[in-house]
């Protein structure tokens, strides 16, 4: 039988994704490599653990999932975390962004500043500037004044981001345009925290980065991995956590949200032996292995 790997997750560094599996071990993945895989016959989805322990239950996780934890396991991994607001005595600065995913798609966020861009990258951002940069609460504050002052959320679905990249504009100047008006508007705000110091606009587009630009337009969505399933095909683009890969069914997006949890194997072929959903339209307005 074949050695079965277990995947952690998809992380991005300055020459593209990664993945990254348990144990250390690091798959880079380039434009036309082939991911190929098989998911382990038999088995079922089991929660991934948190902070380094293993799940003391291996309780079931949904096929369907995005979050490879039990609800137990999701609790005590948010419980010193800035993204879940649980974590306030961080000594380290921060930086607060403006992110653009799609026409009426803007969203303010913070991210420690030692991470640089990979946030970004990893939410899928399109184009992004930083607004500026100080400790932990002052980016915190800054970003709350700038939610209800300009009216820009923190949160954007991700299905709908997704959906998005259909429909960018051609040019870096018409991506980077929203974010600029609203950079703008920003730093003409009263009530910045004096801790802060503002950042010039300087937009970073990541169409390239990503491969969006020559990348054929996707057809489906894989919606869930199951025991017995497979996936096989050509990376010609990612971004955020997906993977757009090309298969004899045409590009499919791979969500590797989906991936961790499973015991997978090595795979070949053209194979596409999971479910597979059509691609959601475009939202009209905003409210191992190889």
């Amino acid at each position: 039988m074949a050695q079965a790997w277990r995947c952690a997750g998809l992380s991005w560094t300055a020459g593209g994704p990664v993945l990254i599996w348990d144990g250390g071990r690091r798959s880079a993945l380039t434009w036309g490599k082939t991911v190929a895989f098989g998911v382990a016959g038999g088995g079922a989805r089991t929660c991934v653990g948190a902070r380094g322990n293993l799940c003391p239950l291996a309780v079931r996780v949904s096929a369907r999932s995005t979050g490879p934890r039990c609800e137990e396991c999701a609790r005590l991994d948010r419980a010193h975390s800035v993204a879940a607001d649980t974590l306030a005595d961080d000594p380290r600065p921060y930086r607060v962004y403006l992110a653009w995913f799609g026409s009426g798609m803007t969203k303010v966020g913070i991210t420690a500043e030692r991470r640089g861009p990979a946030r970004l990258l990893e939410q899928g951002a399109i184009c992004f500037s930083w607004l500026g940069t100080g400790p932990l609460m002052a980016a915190r504050r800054t970003e709350e004044l700038l939610r209800a002052a300009l009216r820009v959320p923190d949160r954007i679905p991700y299905a709908a981001k997704r959906a998005a990249r259909a429909a960018l504009p051609s040019a870096e100047e018409e991506r980077a345009a929203e974010i600029a008006g609203l950079h703008a508007r920003a730093l003409g705000l009263t009530g910045w925290p004096e801790s802060l110091e503002p950042a010039p606009f300087r937009p970073v587009d990541h169409v390239e980065a990503f491969g969006l630009a020559e990348a054929p337009a996707p057809v489906g969505v894989v919606g869930e991995l199951a025991a017995g399933g497979a996936l096989s095909g050509e990376l010609v683009a990612a971004a955020g956590p997906d993977l757009h890969l090309a298969t004899d069914r045409g590009v499919l997006v791979l969500d590797t949200r989906l991936l961790p949890g499973w015991e997978l194997v090595p795979g070949g072929g053209r194979r596409v032996e999971v479910p597979v959903r059509a691609l959601r339209e475009r939202p009209t307005a905003q409210d191992g292995l190889f």
